[in-house]
């Protein structure tokens, strides 16, 4: 239920909205503050959370779950993939997203994802991970960032991750608000080495780069194309 009414919240909160008023909250206090948009640009927005308006930041997010068989799914990115096995984890065990939300939250210099929402926290028992990256995505951009690009490398010798690898992607653009042109999903194996290799397990890394709202370059579709009929490479800044 504290899930489900965290979710709800995510899109109607406004943007001056604390960490506290949903969930894992008091964590986020005890390491920044709250920053709220006044119409200021984005150097401004940085600069009242007392740290250097940088253009440009990068994070690098890592995540593994083991598998078992039992109840378990096998979710990555939002995108239930078949599998004998499944993630066995607190919230839903999504790597893929669980990386993305540490990378945003490295490149901001934020807590990790495990401080600010413990898997001994029985609220985020069983929880979508979708939840956890909105907040990452919330709290980019009531700093000031947008997304720049993000590359993902997702590590598994089973299941196979390459023919959902489309449907991974278009959902990870729509919870970033990013242009596919923006964001990478790649797939490995690990040539039967290790616990990955072993189908015990599955991993995942990021690397994201935020970049200043304003200096971002800026249109309304995120589909369209330029005069020559190729895509642009242009993000998406409608962010609600």
């Amino acid at each position: 239920a504290t899930c489900s009414m965290l979710a709800a919240r995510t899109s109607t909160l406004p943007s001056s909205a604390k960490l506290s008023a949903r969930g894992g909250a008091a964590r986020l206090a005890a390491f920044v503050r709250p920053c709220r948009r006044s119409g200021g640009t984005s150097a401004a927005a940085a600069e009242r959370l007392g740290s250097p308006a940088l253009p440009f930041r990068l994070g690098h997010g890592f995540d593994l779950h083991r598998l078992e068989e039992g109840p378990y799914k096998v979710i990555v990115g939002g995108v239930e993939i078949p599998h004998t096995k499944g993630f066995v984890a607190h919230s839903d065990g999504d790597v893929l997203l669980h990386t993305v939300t540490d990378a945003i939250l490295g490149a901001l210099s934020l807590p990790d994802i495990g401080q600010l929402f413990p898997d001994n926290d029985p609220k985020w028992k069983g929880c979508n991970s979708d939840v956890f990256l909105k907040e990452a995505v919330r709290l980019m951009e009531e700093r000031g960032f947008v997304l720049g690009n993000i590359d993902c490398t997702i590590i598994a010798q089973k299941p196979k991750i390459s023919p959902h690898k489309l449907a991974i992607r278009t959902n990870l653009c729509a919870l970033l608000n990013a242009d596919m042109s923006a964001v990478n999903v790649k797939a490995k194996t690990h040539e039967k080495v290790d616990s990955i290799g072993e189908e015990r397990a599955i991993a995942c890394h990021a690397v994201v780069m935020l970049m200043r709202r304003d200096l971002a370059p800026s249109r309304k579709d995120p589909a369209s194309s330029t005069a020559d009929g190729s895509i642009s490479s242009g993000y998406n800044l409608d962010l609600h």
